[in-house]
């Protein structure tokens, strides 16, 4: 088993495109209503806002600059960014970068370690275990965290919000042989080769399958030819 540690502010404060793959193998704990769940991350996706890096990426919900709906993603890091996708499904992301520079790494999937029972409550529909945490909305419901109830969460310090609690451990040493690759579902150019910023650990069962996005495979195609 590998060893994690509370993760710092100071393990956050770098861009997402360096911090996601650090991600893999962290756990994410939480207590919603008194229910304790622990995830173990195996499949991560960075995102940069507006003024974030060399590449402007036209993926990100703060692309175009601070709203209401993206705040998060310009606070401290160690918060989580949850976000409603498709008006359905709670997303997690760990916020990254310093305050003021948004980022964050997408929670897509993990392997639940502790909390069995809790997260097959919140997951009645997953018939097996691989399945509980194995996408970002599945994600979203096993860990039990909500848009907008825990939108902004800390997970460093572990601050009580709206009832739920959460916590970042990241694995003592980062994990050797991680994969990369392009983002899943995003649109346009976003969504592939030109931005390999998908992190998954090779051979895990709870890895959810690649997809493109809307005109995705078509733009990849087209830039493979020049």
């Amino acid at each position: 088993m590998v060893s994690v540690r509370p993760a710092l502010a100071a393990d956050l404060v770098a861009f997402p495109l360096e911090v996601a793959p650090r991600l893999l193998g962290a756990h994410l704990t939480t207590v919603v209503a008194g229910e304790s769940v622990t995830v173990r991350i195996t499949e991560v996706e960075a995102y940069h806002g507006r003024g974030t890096g060399d590449l402007p990426d036209p993926g990100s919900h703060a692309r175009m600059g601070p709203t209401p709906r993206n705040a998060t993603m310009w606070g401290p890091p160690g918060h989580l960014y949850v976000y409603l996708s498709h008006g359905i499904h709670s997303c997690v992301n760990v916020v990254c970068g310093p305050e003021g520079v948004a980022g964050g790494v997408l929670l897509r999937a993990g392997e639940v370690i502790a909390g069995t029972d809790a997260a097959r409550a919140r997951r009645p529909a997953a018939r097996v275990l691989r399945d509980l945490a194995r996408g970002p909305g599945r994600f979203g419901s096993t860990v039990g965290l909500r848009h907008a109830l825990h939108d902004g969460i800390d997970a460093l310090r572990g601050i009580e919000l709206n009832g739920a609690i959460a916590r970042l451990e990241l694995t003592e040493v980062a994990l050797d042989g991680v994969a990369s690759g392009p983002r899943v579902g995003v649109a346009g150019v976003a969504g592939t080769a030109a931005f390999p910023w998908r992190f998954w650990i090779p051979g895990d069962e709870t890895v959810s399958p690649f997809r493109w996005g809307r005109g995705a495979r078509e733009v990849g195609n087209t830039e493979e030819r020049r």
